[in-house]
């Protein structure tokens, strides 16, 4: 087959990923594939093969929102705000404390639910607000100290006994608020193990027939509706990219002096993403802890690692494409965070590995004889330290290879509409035709 037919076959496929959305929808597909492959290897029911599949969704979907709102802020306004973690737990607290039930420990003010996200999506943005005023007018490093500091006040202060009868100090919060998906499907949305009503029902009796649980129903429903918000999340930033504040933005990222030469009030701009960016970290708190399967808000959880890992998505990515933080966070959540462990089991179940020795030397002497099992156990025993090994190596060759990411490095027009069709008066466009010919035109 000749190189120019090669090229006609593979035009249509190039076309088709072209769009973003195709690219999307095949990194799930094949998240999907990979994790089903996985559970069916590993003896799994179908049961447990939807867990473990909405497993990886729902991380995919939420790394996939907080990336999106670090894009906004360091993608496209160049903010290196590494203070993630606390913005997320400021909403993931406060609508646990609006709407959580009174009888609680501690207790909520049982507000309607709706009310609890708004006010908790509103809370992270006005803390990014009051931080951003002063914080923004550091640059660098300096600005990356304080985003961190400020992260680790909200967390102590929500760890502190001094405000437990508020927060739940280190305890966090026992009673969280309802779901919105025992609203849709249980007769008593405040018991988890009243009778379903009619929808729910029948959505049981259909996953009963197929072995699936009660449990893998509802919680495959609400990964579903968080696929729902990161779509709507990405439209909204999309628009945003593409407006002239997005715009603004970026010229603020290449070269803020230039952009405030053309008479940009810059600082007004960068507090502005920066307070959209920690109200949707904020959002990304609430669906993750306070209502996803987790359902834990404590202080711990809120520790700076988790910033690190939405760093690394982003990464992976691409900072300043909002196509890239979805695939990058996919791709983190998939293949660095949940496939090791499982490959681990697979392992140990194909392979007679010995047991993990007690220390790394003695499981590298044994090596000197040709017995590899004992590195091939002390690996295994261990896969979860050498994960976040491996992320900092991953973290290191990115920077050096590839520092643009995945999709980082897309040209961007600062046009608002395309300037590849001719949008000229036909009147225009003879003369135009014929002074290019080297004619003369009317004056």
């Amino acid at each position: 087959m000749s190189d120019s037919t090669t090229q006609d076959a593979l035009d249509p496929l190039r076309r088709v990923f072209a769009n973003d959305a195709a690219k999307v929808a095949a990194m799930f597909i094949t998240i999907w594939a990979v994790f089903y492959a996985f559970g069916n290897h590993l003896g799994y029911g179908n049961s447990g093969m939807l867990a473990l599949v909405r497993r990886v969704t729902f991380l995919a979907a939420v790394y996939g929102i907080v990336v999106l709102a670090l894009n906004i802020q360091w993608g496209y306004a160049g903010l290196f705000n590494i203070g993630v973690a606390g913005f997320m737990a400021v909403g993931a607290y406060t609508v646990s404390m609006l709407s959580s039930s009174p009888a609680g420990t501690p207790p909520g003010l049982g507000l309607p639910l709706p009310v609890g996200i708004l006010g908790g999506i509103l809370a992270a943005t006005i803390v990014g607000l009051v931080a951003a005023l002063p914080a923004l007018r550091l640059k660098a490093d300096y600005l990356a100290i304080v985003t961190v500091a400020i992260s680790e006040i909200i967390r102590i202060t929500y760890n502190s006994p001094a405000f437990a009868d508020v927060t739940g100090g280190a305890r966090g919060f026992g009673n969280l608020p309802i779901s919105p998906v025992n609203h849709l499907l249980l007769s008593d949305p405040s018991d988890p193990f009243s009778e379903p009503n009619a929808f729910g029902e029948a959505l049981f009796s259909f996953g009963a027939e197929y072995g699936i649980r009660q449990f893998a129903v509802v919680n495959t429903l609400y990964t579903i509706g968080v696929l729902v918000v990161l779509l709507l999340v990405y439209l909204l930033l999309e628009r945003t990219g593409k407006s002239p504040f997005g715009r603004v933005l970026k010229a603020i990222r290449e070269d803020e002096t230039a952009a405030q030469s053309l008479g940009k009030d810059t600082q007004n701009f960068k507090v502005r993403a920066f307070a959209l960016g920690c109200g949707l970290m904020g959002l990304a708190g609430i669906l993750w802890f306070a209502m996803g399967p987790r359902a834990s808000v404590t202080p711990v959880t809120f520790r700076p690692n988790i910033t690190f890992y939405i760093f690394i998505a982003l990464i992976i990515g691409g900072a300043g494409s909002n196509t890239g933080s979805v695939l990058g966070a996919a791709l983190f959540a998939s293949l660095l965070f949940e496939a090791p462990p499982i490959i681990r089991s697979i392992i140990r179940e194909s392979f007679d590995v010995a047991a993990s020795p007690a220390n790394l030397i003695e499981a590298l002497v044994p090596i000197a004889s040709g017995n590899l099992a004992p590195l091939a156990g002390f690996m295994l025993g261990n896969i979860d330290t050498l994960r976040f090994i491996g992320m900092g190596i991953l973290l290191v060759v990115l920077i050096q290879r590839k520092p643009d990411g995945l999709l980082g490095a897309r040209k961007e027009t600062a046009a608002s509409v395309s300037l590849d069709a001719d949008t000229r008066p036909s009147s225009t466009r003879g003369d135009a035709t014929a002074a290019a010919d080297g004619g003369e035109t009317d004056d």
